[in-house]
């Protein structure tokens, strides 16, 4: 790289025809300008440039290695504000991998209003529930909810979505509202396996309520479709069910408590990625920070 910087910096002093010129153009002081050509000539073996007091030429070697490092030099430049244009319009296909129950329910609706933003970026998405392998698999990010377990990949928090208690306004006049969290313990709840026990938050009360049901399964979308039916309370981000709230298939239980927060992640490989990757996470982040 340094080659490179003392290469344009040759091409600068042929082109102002003096190292004077050349500091005024890059900014470089004067004396450090004629150093840098010095040993960039003490490296190659041969003279550039014959110095005059007031001006300075080209040797017949320095003819024949401006000619190149000048096309060197204006590649570089190109490569530089083509990449540039790619920071400002990212294109190519963006590989992710997405949790399914809240990439269909919330996720579709920020997606499209990406595509409409950046329209040279096309899509690849993964929704099984499989951790997919982001060293080994060609995914350029994965995004995850929930509490994760450490590894070598890199994790951008994107948002910390509070869980409420909902249920259907049919199962609370068939099984009775509850009033404080140790009343779960006698209704229906729809969770996860392992899921036996939800810690509800009011300010600095926290407590931790065992509950059960008769359905124990691994989809938000299962889960929350059979709430609607009216099989049960849940758990759950707003985000996720907002528009059963709207439609008034499901209605907010205790108010005031909440769920532990639960995190969403971008997990990538490494931390040098391309722009439509960044501007991807960033814009995950930007709609989903705004999120109650």
């Amino acid at each position: 790289m340094e080659l490179l910087n003392d290469m344009a910096l040759f091409v600068e002093v042929v082109n102002a025809k003096g190292f004077r010129g050349a500091a005024e153009a890059t900014g470089v002081p004067n004396s450090t300008v004629s150093r840098r050509i010095s040993l960039l000539e003490k490296a190659i073996g041969l003279r550039l440039l014959h110095r005059t007091t007031r001006r300075v030429e080209l040797t017949e070697a320095g003819r024949i290695y401006y000619d190149r490092c000048r096309r060197i030099v204006d590649e570089a430049r190109i490569a530089h504000e083509q990449l540039g244009e790619m920071l400002a319009q990212p294109s190519g296909v963006l590989r992710a991998s997405l949790p399914v129950d809240f990439s269909t329910i919330y996720l579709a609706p920020i997606i499209t209003a990406f595509a409409e933003r950046y329209p040279g970026i096309s899509f690849d998405f993964d929704l099984t529930p499989r951790r997919v392998d982001l060293v080994t698999e060609p995914f350029d990010v994965a995004i995850r909810m929930g509490e994760q377990p450490s590894s070598t990949l890199i994790a951008r928090q994107l948002a910390m979505l509070k869980a409420q208690v909902y249920a259907s306004p049919r199962y609370l006049a068939r099984a009775g509202e509850p009033k404080n969290p140790d009343d779960l313990s006698r209704h229906e709840c729809l969770g996860f396996p392992k899921a036996d026990t939800w810690t509800l938050q009011n300010g600095a009360d926290t407590v931790q309520v065992h509950v059960g049901g008769r359905y124990v399964l691994n989809s938000v979308g299962m889960f929350r479709r059979l709430a609607t039916l009216d099989q049960g309370l849940i758990l759950l981000p707003k985000a996720v069910v907002a528009d059963d709230l709207a439609r008034g298939e499901l209605l907010h239980v205790l108010p005031g408590w909440q769920g532990k927060p639960m995190p969403v992640y971008a997990f990538t490989e490494t931390r040098l990625l391309p722009a439509k990757t960044q501007r991807f996470i960033e814009f995950l982040k930007e709609r989903l920070s705004a999120l109650d």
